[in-house]
């Protein structure tokens, strides 16, 4: 096993130990995701949850890719089609609004300075609102922040799908923050 930069608890995957670690900082981060992908919104829950694993693919962050695949798959009972939207949207059997929107999203994880006005107008003409345009790439941002964190501390990913699948029906059932919360580690040094 990994371990993880900081004196995090042993044994808890991913992002969620770096929550228990600074429970002062979990609060907001979890409200923001919990906002971004579920609440009500025109884009469905899967929608968001695999805008959520594209990015976080692009940025090679295996737990929040793997994680977020299986919610996503959870959302649409199809864990095919989940994994196929993540590894390559524009093979994948979606909607022309979804491909844009997830191009948008690829725009966003290179810089938001690489979105040009030809991205937005082509999930416009796809059907996308500026809601949906909107969060779409805040969603993408605040995925670059997350998948940064989780890589950037070291945070233990595990190889174990079916931990992501149970992860996953955690998530559809109680939402972002809602896991067993692990005790916090003394701080090192």
């Amino acid at each position: 096993m990994v371990v993880a930069h900081i004196a995090v608890a042993p044994g808890v995957p991913g992002i969620v130990s770096l929550l228990s670690f600074r429970p002062e900082t979990a609060g907001p981060l979890t409200d923001l995701v919990n906002v971004l992908l579920r609440a009500p919104n025109s884009l469905t829950r899967a929608e968001r949850e695999l805008i959520a694993a594209y990015v976080s693919g692009l940025n090679n962050c295996v737990f929040c890719r793997e994680g977020h695949i299986a919610t996503a798959a959870t959302y649409l009972r199809d864990e095919t089609l989940a994994a196929q939207v993540a590894r390559d949207p524009e093979a994948a059997p979606i909607s022309d609004k979804l491909k844009t929107l997830l191009a948008l999203a690829g725009r966003v994880q290179q810089g938001g300075l690489a979105v040009r006005h030809e991205d937005v107008e082509r999930a416009r003409q796809a059907g996308a609102n500026d809601t949906e345009i909107h969060d779409t790439v805040l969603i993408a941002a605040a995925f670059c922040m997350y998948n940064r964190y989780v890589d950037g501390l070291g945070a233990w990913t595990p190889d174990d799908r079916e931990g992501y699948r149970q992860q996953a029906k955690q998530l559809v059932e109680h939402g972002y923050g809602n896991q067993p919360a692990a005790a916090a580690p003394p701080a090192r040094g």
